[in-house]
């Protein structure tokens, strides 16, 4: 397994692949939520590949959120590979990337399902209350880089 910065169109098309599938298909997020402004280039924000070989299995993206905090968004594995480690190598592989390049904080908004996954790696849940998001429960969570 690699993890890569994604760099072309095709490679982020590969990333739009893997989060239609498990946020459209799988959790029924309409498609016009799960895309945004930050999927315009590869240059509009921080995407990120999991290669296994050369297939993809995990993207992840994260932005700027406030100087200093990167936004950690759109983390999905297919679901054949979850369970696997595959998740906590692209968050790591992108917290390392955040921090090379001046990040202090790393900020998620985590599906409540997958709440226990973030504690593991080091956050910490800081809202006060689950919030919905594309109707589905999250919480918010913070780590130190």
């Amino acid at each position: 397994m690699k993890i890569v910065r994604v760099e072309s169109i095709e490679q982020l098309n590969q990333a739009f692949d893997i989060r239609v599938e498990v946020f459209v298909n799988e959790q029924g997020v309409p498609r016009e939520l799960e895309m945004d402004e930050y999927d315009a280039s590869p240059d509009a924000c921080h995407h990120f590949l999991v290669l296994d070989g050369e297939l993809p299995v995990a993207t992840g993206r994260f932005k700027e959120y406030e100087p200093g905090v990167a936004k950690m968004q759109r983390i999905a594995v297919m679901k054949s590979l979850r369970g696997s480690g595959v998740g906590k190598y692209l968050v790591l592989g992108m917290e390392k990337a955040a921090k090379e390049l001046g990040f202090k904080t790393s900020l998620l908004d985590a599906q409540c399902s997958a709440e226990a996954f973030y504690l593991r790696l080091g956050y910490r849940t800081i809202s006060e209350e689950p919030f919905l998001d594309a109707d589905i429960l999250h919480v918010r969570m913070v780590k130190p880089l």
